[in-house]
């Protein structure tokens, strides 16, 4: 024990091993000479970590988890009791790879009791991995997986606020469809038109600047989505997007930066706008959904914007 951290008389901690400040090891854990410890961590009972190893700041890991080569976990990580990691989707005994699979946890995930985290994944910022789950791909920034194999079912929204990567607050709201909607992401609209039934069958209208806030200059069908997949993931530069479910229902989130929410598509007459600069994603397709979107641009690759942080670095500048 020193100043700066807390090793208890049980841990090994290797000489060339780097403890942060304040980090605090406990009994029988086992670190060993190459490992990279941030500063507040605390790393408790019955945890190893490989010498390939580079941990943020303020990351908790409970008992009896392994640590190992190529692994890096980023600042605010929680790692559940039991959680195993993987860097070798091929082993054998006494047979070593060249370079192990690497795998990242970023800013402010959370892994649930007993998870399974497969070789080379990115668990992104502030997602949740629910307890037992077997992760077999990545996992999107804020999203909740569970199952086996982890599938998304919601997104980080049932708290008033979390933080981001960039420790700024974001508010959220739940999930809702047309009934008392009260859409808080900037620029966001969800739309009710009319719906028209007679015996002859129904019809529903819209009118592009009008209900459509823009001329559109192209449209697309997304069908046979398998449930557990998602679709979008990204944000526009310039486009606008409308989006209607014109057969069975999906659920689409809207992000800005600073709010999110979560809105259902469940009938041909209901649609929602996205303005450029928002962070888009649909998911939780029916199987017989079909979901209609009208662009206010040609296709053009160089207009979207894929990736999370750089897209809060556009919205925060």
């Amino acid at each position: 024990m020193n100043n700066q951290n807390y090793i208890h008389r049980n841990a090994i901690v290797e000489t060339g091993a780097t403890i942060g400040e304040s980090t605090r090891v406990w009994a029988f854990a086992h670190i060993l000479p190459g490992a990279r410890l941030g500063n507040d961590c605390n790393i408790c009972d019955h945890v190893f970590i490989e010498n390939d190893v580079l941990i943020g700041d303020r990351v908790t890991i409970k008992c009896g988890v392994q640590i190992w080569d190529g692994i890096t976990i980023e600042d605010d990580v929680f790692i559940g009791p039991n959680v195993t990691f993987s860097n070798d989707k091929f082993p054998r005994s006494k047979q070593y790879p060249d370079q192990f699979a690497t795998t990242l946890v970023r800013n402010g995930a959370s892994i649930g009791a007993g998870a399974v985290i497969l070789p080379g994944l990115i668990i992104a910022e502030n997602a949740m991995v629910g307890a037992g789950a077997v992760v077999t791909k990545n996992v999107p920034p804020n999203a909740i997986v569970v199952g086996n194999p982890a599938r998304v079912v919601g997104y980080t929204n049932s708290k008033d606020a979390i933080q981001d990567s960039a420790n700024q607050s974001i508010q959220v709201t739940p999930t809702f469809t047309k009934e008392g909607a009260d859409c808080r992401v900037s620029g966001v609209r969800l739309y009710n038109f009319p719906l028209i039934k007679d015996p002859r069958g129904s019809l529903s209208v819209g009118e592009f600047q009008k209900q459509i806030p823009f001329d559109a200059k192209r449209y697309f069908l997304v069908f046979d989505v398998p449930s557990k997949e998602l679709r979008g993931e990204h944000a526009h530069h310039a486009c606008h997007q409308f989006l209607i479910c014109v057969h069975g229902s999906c659920a689409v989130v809207a992000d800005d930066g600073k709010v999110r929410q979560e809105f259902v598509l469940d009938g041909p007459n209901l649609g929602v706008y996205l303005p450029p600069l928002t962070w888009g994603i649909q998911y939780k397709y029916s199987s017989d959904a079909v979901l209609l979107v009208f662009a206010s641009h040609n296709y053009d690759a160089k207009d979207y914007i894929r990736d999370y942080n750089e897209f809060l670095n556009l919205v925060s500048s």
